[in-house]
């Protein structure tokens, strides 16, 4: 373990002194490596992201709600108020697709950073995905499997033995 911030010193999917052969699943947030076997507490972990994420996009909606609150007070008129509905509107959903989609394939590094500001105006989005991905399985659980189950496959390939003796094979003349 490094000292500095408790993380493995083996990078995910290589494997570690003390542990088998082979690659290692990599941990996902909330619920470390209890997506493989579906132990330790998966379920009630997969509840209280589902709650938990529930919760937050609630609390969030209620702080757009004071903000909009806050453009009539300001009485800015009604232009502005439908630009700045819009745009949290178009953010939202644009943030949940996103996400949506992020659960089943990596997402373009370059793409994620030109969307941050997006992702973070429409963060509603990105929780209510969270919510209802969270329902079925772990967020991201799908991708991990995949790609885990791909990389379990090609160890298994690789470390597979030939039978017999190399050297008493028959040549063809």
């Amino acid at each position: 373990m490094s000292d500095e911030n408790g993380t493995s010193d083996t990078p995910a999917g290589s494997s570690g002194p003390g542990t088998p052969g082979g690659p290692r699943p990599e941990p996902l947030r909330f619920f470390g490596t209890t997506w493989v076997e579906h132990d330790d507490g998966y379920r009630a972990r997969r509840a209280a992201v589902a709650a938990g994420s529930l919760l937050a996009a609630a609390g969030s909606c209620l702080v757009l709600r004071f903000a909009y609150e806050g453009l009539a007070l300001a009485a800015v008129g009604g232009f502005v108020t439908l630009l700045v509905v819009a745009m949290f509107a178009i953010c939202t959903a644009l943030a949940f697709r996103h996400t949506w989609s992020g659960f089943t394939e990596r997402p373009d590094p370059d793409r994620q950073a030109s969307l941050r500001g997006l992702l973070a105006i429409g963060f509603v989005g990105s929780l209510l995905a969270y919510f209802l991905r969270s329902l079925t399985e772990a967020p991201g659980e799908e991708l991990h499997r995949r790609e885990y189950e791909a990389a379990r496959a090609r160890h298994d390939r690789r470390s597979t033995r030939r039978t017999g003796d190399p050297s008493k094979k028959r040549r063809r003349s």
